[in-house]
This record gives C-alpha cells, sequence and structure tokens, in this order.
C-alpha cells in the first residue's frame, strides 16, 4: 500500500505544477505582467509562482528524510519560471513512495516567516505545506486574471469544464 502522505503529496503536486506551467504559457511572452503584485506589499506575480514550485519541494522532501534541493538560477521570467516548474517536477520524481513510511509521525523542525516551528510530518503537510503551495499558486492565478489573462477555475484545476467565454 503506498504511504497516504505520498499519495496526498507528490502526484498532487505533480498536477498542479503542470497546471502552473500552463497558467504561465497563457500570458503569450508578455513578461511584464509577472512583475504585477495584486497590492504593494505581496509577491509579484513571478514570485508568487516561484515560492509555488518551491513549497512543492519544501512540502515533500521533509516527509521523506531528504534535504529540499535547491533551485538554481533559472530567472524569473515566463521561461525561467516554466524551467523552475519543470525542475520541481524533475525533483519530485526522484521521491519514491517507500520513503514516506512513517511521514505522519516524522518530526519536522522549520521556520515560517520569524516563527520556529516542530510539527509532526501530518501537521507539517496539512498546515503549512500544502496550504502555503496553494496560497501562492492561487495568488499567482489571481494577479493574472486581474491584469486580463483570459483563465478560469478550468485552467487552475484542470478538471472542470465551462463553455468558452461562461462567466457567473
Amino acid at each position: 500500500m503506498t504511504p497516504p502522505l505520498y499519495t496526498a503529496s507528490v502526484p498532487v503536486f505533480r498536477h498542479y505544477l503542470e497546471r502552473a506551467r500552463e497558467l504561465l504559457s497563457r500570458i503569450g511572452g508578455d513578461d511584464a505582467i509577472l512583475l504585477a503584485r495584486l497590492a504593494p506589499d505581496m509577491l509579484t506575480c513571478g514570485e508568487q509562482f516561484a515560492t509555488a514550485a518551491g513549497f512543492s519541494l519544501r512540502s515533500t522532501f521533509p516527509l521523506a528524510g531528504e534535504p529540499i534541493p535547491e533551485f538554481p538560477d533559472l530567472g524569473m521570467d515566463a521561461g525561467g519560471l516554466e524551467a523552475r516548474i519543470a525542475f520541481a517536477n524533475d525533483r519530485l520524481l526522484t521521491l519514491l513512495p517507500g520513503a514516506f513510511e512513517g511521514a505522519e509521525t516524522r518530526r519536522i523542525k522549520h521556520r515560517a516567516g520569524f516563527a520556529e516551528l516542530d510539527q509532526s510530518g501530518q501537521e507539517y503537510f496539512s498546515l503549512f505545506g500544502m496550504p502555503n503551495f496553494m496560497f501562492h499558486l492561487s495568488m499567482a492565478f489571481a494577479i493574472l486574471r486581474q491584469n486580463g489573462a483570459e483563465i478560469g477555475k478550468a485552467d487552475f484545476d484542470g478538471l472542470h469544464d465551462y463553455p468558452h467565454g461562461f462567466r457567473f
């Protein structure tokens, strides 16, 4: 049986990294949109995508008892962000399900902003890792929408289907 935290993490992150890659492809070479922010004190759209990619690794590798891989400097333009997403996806492919045996109770010490945390693997994943990944991906999506990208819920999750031009 595949360990539950492997099933809840690696395949889900891989799915949503592909969605992030697809969202990036929809900006049509307009890298300026990657500098947009929802508010002056928030990360840029590009930084939101980069942070989401980072959280896919930051959330999984400690669960597998492995060090978090360092991202190479790939740039913050669309091509660099797509390469960052590909790097994260490739690293996720190296994680074997067996490494997640006992991950629920593995202690993970980490920082969240200025907070020093010590959480079980289950708490770390459920209350920190996955929510942060989804937060940053959602912020990138919102910035794209705010700046005129023709994207919707189906583009975010890859599951919904709406006719072209459908609006609530």
